[in-house]
């Protein structure tokens, strides 16, 4: 439970919620921790990228201060110190691990192994847990250029009970609803899991970060990443993916929900002009986004701490679709913060309402607010 402040940074306000956080980032030790414990030959003796060779650093670090563990190990790859900064100093009550991997391989095998080996890391070291296993949800990383590859992978942990999602890169060199990630949609849906979409760290295979190429500064780069859900959104609405399997959800995990009611309101102009187009997707673009899209909000997401706040979250029911989320450990981590301006309805949604329903997450804490209301 955390005690919300009047705004950012305001005076405490007495009132407790609940929080879950829906993007925590975890990292193996080290490249050698990766190779000696986790990958098998002969992908243990093979070059891959570091976690941060990228073209694009942040200016003043990755890493949000005393996050490395307590021997040197890499940010966000103790799962004390993790629980520490998290349940302890932030009054979060469940937790999401997103384990961050290397992106798209040249070579689809090298890329299913290392997404392998970091979901192994993730079940025996975090989910598994003696002491923080029961706080903590775990995402299940697959590759979507081996569709054989991830299939397997959501055989293997599809039943595991802190398992709650599977993972994918934003940096696609394709878009999602095309035919060829449709056995991927049909797994997600046949296990019960919905998809979360996360830009990826390492120097992976990736398109230019906009469709005019690439930019100058990090600034540019990151204001622009979170951009491309809305080329994928669009493309899985267009090729009729969410008529074709209605219980499937997505997850855009690098926020941007600011952005979808203008975009959605320029594609409803076209919707129903072009419906001879598309019959498989009968609908106006809109009416596929309920129960389907959702998206963590972090501290780069607008418009902030404003009056108009509640309304903007109102509109295209964005505050059924957002969840919270901290980025921890990266340097944009997410204190909560919510706006005056949202009603206690959308307070809860905001900060676990929306999570607990879609990851059908129980806990005493979040069975009392709920039995609250």
């Amino acid at each position: 439970m955390k005690e919300l402040q009047d705004g950012a940074g305001g005076a405490a306000t007495g009132v407790l919620v609940p929080v879950i956080d829906t993007s925590v980032h975890i990292f193996v030790e080290s490249n050698k921790d990766l190779r000696t414990n986790f990958l098998k030959e002969p992908f243990r003796s093979r070059g891959f990228p570091d976690y941060e060779m990228d073209w694009y650093g942040a200016p003043g670090g990755e890493y949000a201060p005393r996050t490395k563990g307590p021997d040197g190990q890499y940010p966000g790859s103790d799962p004390a110190v993790v629980a520490k900064h998290l349940f302890t100093d932030r009054g979060v009550d469940i937790a999401i691990l997103h384990p961050m991997t290397r992106g798209i391989m040249p070579d689809r095998h090298l890329g299913s192994a290392l997404a392998a080996a970091h979901n192994e890391m993730m079940v025996t070291r975090w989910l598994e847990h003696d002491e923080f296993g029961e706080s903590f949800r775990g995402t299940i990383r697959v590759n979507p250029d081996d569709i054989a590859g991830a299939l397997r992978e959501i055989a293997k942990y599809k039943d595991h009970p802190r398992v709650v999602q599977l993972g994918i890169p934003l940096q696609s060199r394709e878009l999602y609803g095309k035919p060829q990630f449709w056995p991927l949609w049909e797994a997600a849906v046949d296990a019960g899991l919905p998809v979360a979409v996360h830009f990826e760290v390492g120097s992976g295979v990736a398109l230019p970060p906009t469709p005019n190429g690439l930019t100058r500064t990090y600034e540019q780069y990151v204001g622009f990443t979170a951009l491309n859900y809305l080329y994928h959104l669009m493309n899985m609405i267009a090729e009729g993916v969410f008529e074709k399997w209605p219980a499937l959800k997505l997850v855009w995990a690098d926020g941007a929900a600011d952005l979808l009611t203008p975009f959605i309101w320029r594609m409803d102009c076209f919707g129903r002009p072009h419906l001879e187009q598309t019959p498989w997707a009968p609908r106006m673009p809109r009416d596929y986004l309920p129960e389907h899209v959702y998206f963590v909000q972090g501290l780069l997401d607008g418009p902030g701490d404003v009056d108009f706040a509640g309304e903007w979250a109102g509109f295209t029911g964005k505050d059924d679709m957002v969840m919270y989320g901290s980025s921890y450990p990266h340097w944009q981590l997410n204190e909560l913060s919510v706006p005056r301006s949202y009603s206690a309805e959308q307070r809860d949604k905001l900060c676990w309402r929306n999570a607990a329903e879609l990851y059908g997450i129980q806990s005493p804490v979040i069975s009392s607010a709920a039995a609250a209301q």
